[in-house]
This record gives C-alpha cells, sequence and structure tokens, in this order.
C-alpha cells in the first residue's frame, strides 16, 4: 500500500516511545461517505450503508445481525489514517459497487475535547487475526523506514498507553461535530 507523500508525518511524530499526540487527530474513511461527513461529523457507528448491507446479508442466512455503537476511531498518524481508509474502501467494496478513494479526515480538539480521545485498547482483539497482522506489518514499515525498532506488544499485559503512543489506535466515544474536522 502507497501511502500519498504529503500524507507521511512518521517522521515528525516518531519517537523511541513511539508516536507523539496533540490536539490535532485522523480518521480514515472511504470518498463516498465525504459528504455527508462534511454536513453532520463524524458519527459513532457512522457507515449506515455498509451496516445495512450486513444486516441484509445476515437475514439472507437467517442469522440475526445486532448493531452496536462503536466509537470514532482515531489515531495521530495521517499515514496511520490513511491504511484505515484504504480499509475501510476495501470494506466496503465487497459489499457496495462503485468507485470509492481513501479519505483523511482531520479532527481538531479543543482541549476539553481533546482529553476524552482514549487508547484504543480493544485493539488487542484486532491483532489476533490476519487483519490485524497487516496493520501491524504496515506499521513495521512505518518504523523501519523511520529508524525505529519495530515495536513489539504483550497483548495481554500492556499499558493502555502503548496501544495508543506504539500503535497509534485511539477512539472517541462521541459524535465529533462537523465544524472540527478537515479534509486532507
Amino acid at each position: 500500500m502507497t501511502t500519498p507523500n504529503f500524507l507521511h508525518d512518521a517522521k515528525d511524530l516518531l519517537t523511541k516511545q513511539g508516536f507523539d499526540t496533540c490536539n490535532i487527530w485522523y480518521h480514515g474513511t472511504s470518498s463516498a461517505l465525504t459528504s455527508s461527513i462534511k454536513e453532520h461529523g463524524l458519527k459513532r457507528s457512522g457507515d449506515q450503508a455498509l451496516k445495512a448491507a450486513a444486516k441484509k446479508t445476515m437475514a439472507t442466512i437467517g442469522n440475526h445481525y445486532t448493531q452496536s455503537v462503536e466509537p470514532v476511531f482515531l489515531t495521530q498518524s495521517k499515514q496511520l489514517a490513511y491504511y484505515w481508509a484504504q480499509q475501510s474502501v476495501r470494506n466496503r467494496s465487497v459489499r457496495i459497487e462503485g468507485t470509492e478513494l481513501p479519505v483523511v479526515i482531520s479532527v481538531n480538539f479543543p482541549e476539553t475535547l481533546n482529553s476524552q480521545v482514549k487508547p484504543d485498547v480493544g485493539a488487542a482483539s484486532l491483532l489476533l487475526v490476519e487483519e490485524g497482522e497487516q496493520f501491524m506489518a504496515f506499521l513495521a514499515g512505518i518504523y523501519l523506514d523511520n529508524g525505529f525498532e519495530v515495536p513489539t506488544i504483550d497483548l495481554i499485559n500492556a499499558d493502555r498507553l502503548e496501544y495508543l503512543n506504539k500503535l497509534g489506535m485511539a477512539y472517541f466515544d462521541a459524535d465529533i461535530d462537523a465544524s472540527l474536522l478537515g479534509f486532507l
């Protein structure tokens, strides 16, 4: 996966401890969702078209689909957000026809909201499956390209902040108003 050059920010963010943070965060998504996001902001469990397609698929095989409310997933790196944007496009292409592109959205929080961004410890389950292995390989490339050792993380005993600092995984458990967003 090739990340556009203007999104290469790890050289400015990475330290021996991992990715630095500030009040600017990033979210990766599909271009198909940008008009709605510009109007309504980032919504928890936001991709309703993908959820509806999953619900329809589950109904055809006789299973119930229970929709959960997921937070808005964030990262402090444009490069990592682009990775997740590509995953969003790939996931949507399985169920929804059309040409979509990866999009990175910036979120500029005031300090009162910035303090509510949390490390995504729930990512531990992601890292146990193939999709997580692919992310870790992508992440390892970023670290190596910037002269740092590949991060290791003990999924069971890791400190919460390791998910944020080493892996760039965070979340905000509320909708994010459109006025706080920028599109890269």
